[in-house]
């Protein structure tokens, strides 16, 4: 499995809006549950969203519920996490990952993309 660059992240104002892509070959969207992580300086990192195999669904972490929608293009072998409404504290380094041959994200995935910067002032 490979990641190409994350891509999507920078720097905006509170309230605005970011849309962040991962782009990987060699998974399957059948078989993985495929998470969305995110890691600000000093802090633990924290699982944002979870889109399990089989069509599952997606689960949010209650810090995005309602402000974040992570979806996915089979076609393109693409995750996006559309973050609406930005708040300062959601300034991190976020990362997608999968774990495969499961329905649901752990801490510990199997592989992890390349971090991309998300930076919001107030």
């Amino acid at each position: 499995l490979m990641f190409s660059s994350g891509s999507g992240g920078g720097l905006v104002q509170a309230g605005g809006s970011l849309r962040l892509s991962c782009a990987a070959s060699g998974f399957s969207f059948d078989d993985d549950a495929i998470g969305w992580f995110r890691q600000a300086p000093g802090k633990e990192r924290e699982r944002v969203s979870c889109m399990g195999n089989r069509g599952r669904g997606i689960d949010y972490s209650e810090s995005v519920k309602g402000r974040f929608t992570a979806s996915s293009d089979k076609a393109k072998n693409t995750v996006y996490l559309e973050m609406n409404s930005l708040k300062p504290e959601d300034t991190a380094v976020y990362y997608c990952a999968v774990r495969q041959y499961t329905s649901t994200c752990m801490n510990e995935m199997d592989y992890w993309g390349v971090g991309t910067q998300v930076t919001v002032s107030s």
